[in-house]
C-alpha cells in the first residue's frame, strides 16, 4: 500500500518552505505555480463520471445511473481503472507541454453516492440510483478501480456530494435540507461511509445546500464531527464551485467573503472551487482565520499530489496516448452499456429476426441524436452510434430502414416556420410502410441535468412531473393509432412515467444514456445478439401523485424501501430473453427449503445459490438478496443486501456465493444509531424483489427462509 505517513512528512516539509501568502494560494482550484520550490500550477478540477471529461477524446461510457443498472461492482472497478489510465495518459502529454489547465489534473471529482431520492431530481443521471446499499458497494469499486492499488494513487477519487443532496437544482444555493437522524444513517450517509472506511477515497466534496442548517461545504457536523471525527477521514475537501460564495449571497449565514472563508476554512474545507478563498489573506488579517489552519490545509493538499507521485517518478509515467480509445477501453464501454439496458416489457417480439422483416420503421428525437447517447460531464468520443446508425448497420441489405424524427426533443416543431408538428405525417408515413416501428423517444442533458450547466428548458434541470415532453406524447400516441407493433425505447437517465408504452407496446426498452457506442449495442439487443441483463436502479413510479413533495427529505413514501403504492416497474426488476431458474439456496453450507428456518450469528451467514439455465441461450443475470428485520425500526419493504450478476451458457448450471455481513442485521431507531434489535429476519433471494409487482411482471418468485438469531 501506498505510504500515507511519508507523503505527509514530504507535505509538511515542503509547505514549510512557503510564505503565508504562498500557502493561501494553493487553497484555490486554481493553485499556482511557486517556482522558486519547484512546485508546478496545479488544477484540481477534473471530472469523470463516466469517462474523462471536458478534455478531449476519451472512452465515454454509459452515464452512471446506466452502469448502476449492470448491479456489476467488477465492471466498475474495471472502468475506473480504465478512466484512470485514460486520465494518466492525459495528464503525462499534457504535463509534457506545459499544460496544467483545467480537466488536465488527477483528482477526478467523482462518483456521485447521493441517493436518488425523488425522480424529479435533474442530477440523479450522475448517481447510482436509490438504494445506499447499492451504491456504496457501485462507489466503493469504481473508486478502488480509479485509485489503483499501486505504490502511487493511479488518480485520486472523490465523493460527492457530501451529503443529504438531491435537489431542487433551482433552490440548492438556499436550500436547507432536514434530514432526520434515522434518514441521515440509514439512508444519505451510508455509502459515504463506506468509500470513507472501506475503499480509501481520497477526497469528498461538499454540497451547496445546508444540511439541517448548516451550509455543507462549512458544516462543523458534517466535515469535523462525522468526516474526520467519527470516520477518521484524512484525505482532502473541496467545496462545491462557488458553494462558499452563497454562504453570504444566498444561505445568509455570514455577512462577507471573508466570514464564508474562515467558516469553511474552520469546518475543514481545504479546497474552494470558487473564488471566495482569494479573501483568505484579509479573513487572516482580520484575526478570523490563523496561519496554523491555512498550513494544516495546504499540507493535505500536497500531501495528495505527493501520494499522486507528481513530484517523483512513478509506474504510470509511460502511459501515453495510445491507451486513449483504445480497443480494449472501447469493448469495455460497449460491455458496459450492453449489461444496462433494461427490458421493461416484451410481449414476446423481441428479439427481432432480420430474416422476418422487410421494413423497419425507426422513429422518435432520440433516434438520431448523439446527445441522447452522452449523459452529461461527458467527454468526447471519435465516433458515435445512434440508435438509427446501429439498426442501419445492424441489418445491412437485409431490411429497408425507414426513418422519420417525429417531432423535437421538446419544442412544438422541428422547422421554424413550420405548423406546430411538422413531422407527425412524416412519421406516420413510414409507420405506414413498416413491419414494425422502433419508437426512440426520451431526455438528453438539455432536459435533465445539472442547473445552470446546459440552459435547460425545464425547472433548472429537474423535471417538473414524470411525463415525457408533450410533442413525444403526441408521437407515441399517433403512433399506436396506426395499428402497427410498436417497440420503444426511451433514453433518459431517470423514471418516467410509461404507462401509455405499458399499455401499447408490444415491447418497451430503458436505454439510459448508453455512451458514445450505444446504438450498436441497442441494435444487437433488438436482433438478440445480446440479451438484455440489466435491472433498475430505481422505482419506476406510476405519476407524481403518490410521493411527498420535492423539498421534502424525509424517506417516508420514497424508494422501493418506502414504497406504500404500487409501482409500474420496481427496484432490481428487468426481463431478459432466457431462461435462468434458481434451483435450490444454501445457507452456511446447509440447503434452506422455501418458508425453512436457519439459525446462527450475523457474521456466520453466506450463501450459495444454485442457478441453472434452463433456455435456450447465453444469458446473465442478476441474483439479489433482500432482508427484512422483525422491528418497529426496518424499513417498511426490507433492504437489499447482496447481489451478484452471474453469466451461464445454455443448459449450464452455476453456484454464486453472497455472504451477509453484518449491516445485513441491523436497523437505525430514531436517533440514528445503528444495532441489531431482532431476532427474526425473512431473507429473499431471487432475480428481483420479493413485492407482487415484481412477481406479476417476472412470473418468477423468491425463494424466502427465515434466519433466527
Amino acid at each position: 500500500m501506498r505510504d500515507r505517513q511519508e507523503a505527509a512528512r514530504r507535505a509538511k516539509e515542503l509547505v514549510a518552505k512557503m510564505t503565508l501568502e504562498e500557502k493561501a494560494e494553493q487553497l484555490r482550484y486554481d493553485a499556482p505555480a511557486i517556482p522558486r520550490l519547484g512546485v508546478p500550477a496545479y488544477n484540481w478540477w477534473n471530472e469523470a463520471l463516466h469517462g474523462v471529461a471536458r478534455a478531449g477524446v476519451a472512452t465515454m461510457f454509459p452515464q452512471a445511473i446506466a452502469m448502476a443498472a449492470a448491479f456489476d461492482t467488477k465492471l466498475m472497478k474495471e472502468t475506473g481503472d480504465v478512466i484512470a489510465t485514460e486520465g494518466r495518459a492525459k495528464y503525462n502529454e499534457y504535463s509534457e507541454q506545459n499544460d496544467r489547465d483545467i480537466y488536465k489534473g488527477l483528482t477526478f471529482w467523482s462518483p456521485n453516492v447521493n441517493i436518488f431520492r425523488d425522480p424529479r431530481w435533474g442530477r440523479g443521471h450522475e448517481t447510482y440510483g436509490e438504494d445506499p446499499y447499492l451504491t456504496g458497494e457501485l462507489g466503493k469499486a469504481f473508486v478502488e478501480g480509479l485509485q489503483g492499488d499501486g505504490k502511487y494513487l493511479k488518480a485520486a477519487a472523490c465523493a460527492k456530494h457530501f451529503a443529504v443532496h438531491s435537489g431542487p437544482e433551482a433552490l440548492r444555493h438556499q436550500f436547507d435540507a432536514k434530514a432526520t437522524p434515522k434518514d441521515m444513517w440509514e439512508t444519505y450517509l451510508p455509502a459515504f461511509e463506506k468509500l470513507v472506511k472501506e475503499a480509501g477515497v481520497e477526497a469528498v466534496m461538499g454540497a451547496y445546500n445546508r444540511t439541517n442548517g448548516e451550509p455543507c461545504c462549512g458544516s462543523n457536523t458534517l466535515i469535523r464531527d462525522i468526516l474526520r471525527g467519527r470516520w477518521k477521514f484524512e484525505g482532502h475537501f473541496v467545496s462545491d464551485c462557488w458553494a462558499i460564495r452563497d454562504f453570504h449571497t444566498q444561505h445568509m449565514v455570514t455577512d462577507t467573503a471573508e466570514e464564508s472563508a474562515a467558516m469553511a476554512l474552520k469546518a475543514g474545507c481545504d479546497v474552494n472551487c470558487g473564488n471566495t478563498y482569494l479573501h483568505m489573506l484579509k479573513a487572516y488579517e482580520q484575526g478570523l482565520v490563523t496561519e496554523e489552519e491555512i498550513t494544516a490545509a495546504a499540507e493535505r493538499l500536497f500531501t495528495t499530489r505527493f501520494l499522486l507521485g507528481l513530484f517523483d517518478e512513478t509506474e504510470y509515467d509511460g502511459i501515453g496516448l495510445e491507451k486513449v480509445e483504445c480497443r480494449e477501453h472501447l469493448a469495455l464501454a460497449e460491455r458496459a452499456a450492453a449489461e444496462s439496458v433494461v427490458l421493461l416489457k416484451n410481449d414476446g417480439i423481441l428479439p427481432l429476426h432480420k430474416k422476418e422483416i422487410r421494413t423497419i420503421g425507426v422513429v422518435g428525437p432520440n433516434a438520431n441524436s448523439r446527445a441522447a447517447l452522452m449523459g452529461n460531464y461527458h467527454g468526447t468520443a471519435s465516433r458515435y452510434i445512434t440508435v438509427l446508425e446501429g439498426i442501419q448497420d445492424a441489418v445491412k441489405d437485409q431490411a429497408r430502414v425507414y426513418y422519420s424524427e417525429g417531432c423535437h426533443l421538446f419544442k412544438d416543431k422541428v422547422e421554424d416556420l413550420s405548423a406546430t408538428a411538422d413531422r407527425i405525417s412524416e412519421a406516420i408515413t413510414v409507420a405506414k410502410y413498416s413491419d414494425v416501428v422502433i419508437v426512440c423517444v426520451g431526455l438528453d442533458e438539455t432536459l435533465e441535468g445539472e442547473e445552470g450547466d446546459t440552459g435547460n428548458s425545464y425547472a433548472s434541470g429537474d423535471k417538473t412531473d414524470l411525463l415525457l415532453p408533450k410533442v413525444q406524447r403526441d408521437l407515441l400516441e399517433a403512433m399506436a393509432q396506426t395499428g402497427k407493433p410498436l417497440i420503444l425505447i426511451n433514453m433518459t437517465g431517470s423514471a418516467m412515467d410509461l404507462r401509455f408504452a405499458q399499455e401499447n407496446c408490444a415491447a418497451i426498452l430503458q436505454a439510459w444514456y448508453p455512451g458514445a457506442g450505444g446504438g450498436k449495442v441497442i441494435a444487437d439487443i433488438l436482433f438478440g445478439e445480446i440479451s438484455p441483463s440489466g435491472k433498475l436502479p430505481v422505482t419506476f413510479y406510476r405519476d407524481t401523485e403518490e410521493l411527498p413533495a420535492f423539498e421534502d427529505y424525509s424517506m417516508k413514501g420514497r424508494t422501493y424501501r418506502y414504497l406504500t403504492g404500487e409501482p409500474l416497474y420496481p427496484f432490481g426488476y428487468g426481463l431478459t430473453y432466457g431462461d435462468i431458474q434458481l434451483k435450490s439456496v444454501f445457507c452456511n453450507g446447509s440447503e434452506v427449503a422455501k418458508g425453512g428456518e436457519i439459525a446462527g450469528k450475523p457474521e456466520e451467514f453466506s450463501l450459495k445459490v444454485l442457478l441453472a439455465n434452463d433456455g435456450a441461450i447465453a444469458q446473465e443475470e442478476v441474483v439479489q438478496v433482500y432482508i427484512k428485520a422483525d422491528s418497529p425500526n426496518a424499513v417498511p419493504n426490507g433492504k437489499l443486501c447482496g447481489f451478484v450478476r452471474t453469466a451461464l451458457q445454455p443448459g449450464e448450471s452455476g453456484t454464486v456465493e453472497i455472504p451477509l455481513d453484518r449491516d445485513a442485521f441491523t436497523v437505525v431507531n430514531d436517533a440514528g444509531e445503528k444495532l441489531t434489535d431482532a431476532s427474526v429476519f425473512t431473507v429473499s433471494v431471487g432475480f428481483g424483489q420479493p413485492d407482487a409487482r415484481t412477481k406479476a411482471l417476472t412470473g418468477k418468485e423468491c425463494h424466502q427462509f427465515t434466519i433466527r438469531l
